[in-house]
């Protein structure tokens, strides 16, 4: 199976458009005579259109250079994400490899024939100097048919997509084509396939509920935007994935007045299983190249050993477990149950109508249970004689859940919200390189100890632990002086309405 980013954009025009003289945009200087193929593509989906909704597109195609399986995934005109796979002669279902990619986005229903594309391209080669090849271009004639309502629809579609080139040529490009009537379509020809049935309304919350639930929402499709880079190991999608999760969970809380809340708690928790799924491939991840950095920073006569081999060897192994433990999750019916569930919840009637000043009241009081916690850790007023170091941990977790909840009211206040999302994460991200040192320093000890018993000189891990012991003697003085910048009253005057 190939994987290739595409980074196009698509436009329409009508009969009378004219496809403009492009050379000189971003230093095309020819276009090649225009090639023509005709492409006949069938789009599969869910009964009710879950694939399209999530932003996924399933297609087996047949004409052009790249006749199989497809699966897109991402939004039309910006960059996305295509799977390829060959196709047999009499395949009707996709593969298993796309399946377990898709699986999140049809909740792990069945697939079916859903729309019926056909296309005559005429594609064009945008060249430069050196014949190089940065972008190609395709008119299109377009014909979409619904195979479940029958309803047709023809249109005329221009794509533009990058081969070598950069995003300065299809702004030139774009620039181009718009003053020769081109205009930008936001969406895919699958899409506009399936509009008559994508356009059926859903139940929309009371305007108090709104921005929460629209919070949340997005949330949601992030996670399942992000689960076939998650499968694959990739360490941006794992972040994501889990940073999404995160999101989902704090806001269940922070709002949790808005569902019903024996369901809220237990999605909640089901949520707190995936992410003890995503924590521990993302944290090997970092701490692996955390500790390799360290290590090849340190001058070569401090390194007694064999430290990096050590460390490298002990973390591709947890990488590993960590991974199939992930795919285990992501494969199973427990993840696509939560999905639907969360579905319910989401997109359902909520348990209670709720004006703005509802959810005003608890973005405050997670700021300010925020607050409390660090002022606490910081005064070392630690309850149930919590460690110093759990104090602090406690107290950025909080903090994650309060700029989660600013971030709901960010679309409505817009800057001001922004500012203080940005003061919290600073002040996030400095307790959070405290509790790196402490999870590092830990690390550091087990490692030095199966050095040790090995018959191993452990010399440079006391000298990589006591750096980060000094790291962390920093950062509660910077703590203090963030905290502060995130409490300048001009900064939060607006969480008062």
């Amino acid at each position: 199976m190939a994987a290739v980013v595409e980074r196009e954009r698509k436009y329409s025009g009508d009969d009378g458009f004219r496809l403009p003289d492009l050379t000189g945009c971003g230093g095309v200087t020819t276009v090649s005579d225009a090639t023509a193929l005709d492409l006949d593509a069938v789009y599969l989906d869910t009964d009710d259109l879950r694939l399209a909704r999530s932003g996924f597109a399933l297609r087996r195609r047949s004409g052009g250079h790249d006749a199989g399986w497809h699966l897109k995934v991402g939004s039309a005109g910006g960059d996305r994400t295509e799977y390829q796979f060959p196709a047999g002669a009499d395949d009707a279902d996709p593969p298993a490899e796309l399946v377990a990619l898709f699986r999140a986005a049809s909740r792990g229903r069945p697939v079916a024939p859903a729309a019926r594309i056909t296309t005559r391209r005429l594609e064009r080669r945008l060249l430069d100097g050196r014949g190089r090849v940065l972008a190609e271009l395709a008119e299109d004639t377009v014909e979409g048919r619904d195979l479940v309502t029958g309803e047709r629809q023809a249109w005329r579609e221009i794509e533009v997509e990058l081969v070598d080139g950069d995003e300065a040529l299809l702004d030139a490009v774009d620039a181009r084509l718009r003053a020769a009537g081109a205009r930008p379509v936001p969406v895919s020809k699958s899409h506009r396939a399936l509009s008559g049935r994508l356009a059926v309304p859903v139940a929309t919350p009371g305007p108090g509920a709104a921005p929460v639930l629209d919070y949340a929402r997005a949330q949601r499709d992030a996670l399942i935007a992000h689960h076939p880079g998650a499968i694959g190991g990739d360490e941006d999608a794992v972040h994501d994935m889990r940073v999404a999760v995160r999101r989902l969970r704090s806001t269940l809380r922070t709002f949790r007045g808005l569902w019903d809340r024996e369901e809220g708690e237990s999605v909640r928790a089901e949520l707190r299983w995936l992410g003890a799924r995503l924590g521990p491939v993302r944290d090997t991840q970092v701490m692996a190249a955390r500790l390799a950095d360290a290590v090849h920073a340190e001058p070569a006569d401090l390194v007694l050993g064999p430290v990096a081999a050590r460390i490298s060897s002990r973390f591709a192994a947890d990488l590993a477990t960590a991974l199939d433990e992930l795919r285990a999750a992501l494969d199973s019916d427990r993840y696509t149950a939560l999905l639907a569930r969360l579905d319910a919840l989401l997109e359902g009637p909520t348990a209670r109508p709720v004006d703005a000043r509802w959810v005003a009241r608890r973005v405050r009081r997670a700021v300010t249970r925020a607050d409390d916690r660090l002022d606490r850790a910081l005064a070392g007023d630690h309850p149930g004689n919590e460690a110093p170091d759990v104090a602090l941990h406690e107290a950025r977790k909080a903090y994650k859940a309060a700029r989660y909840a600013v971030e709901v009211r960010e679309p409505d206040v817009g800057k001001r919200a922004a500012a203080l999302v940005g003061r919290l994460k600073d002040l996030q991200d400095l307790l959070g390189a405290h509790q790196d040192s402490v999870v590092t320093r830990a690390v550091l000890r087990g490692q030095a100890q199966r050095a040790y018993d090995e018959g191993e000189n452990t010399f440079t891990y006391g000298v990589l632990h006591a750096r980060q012991a000094a790291a962390a003697g920093r950062d509660v003085p910077a703590v203090i002086r963030a905290r502060d910048r995130a409490r300048r009253r001009k900064l939060r005057r607006w969480l008062k309405h």
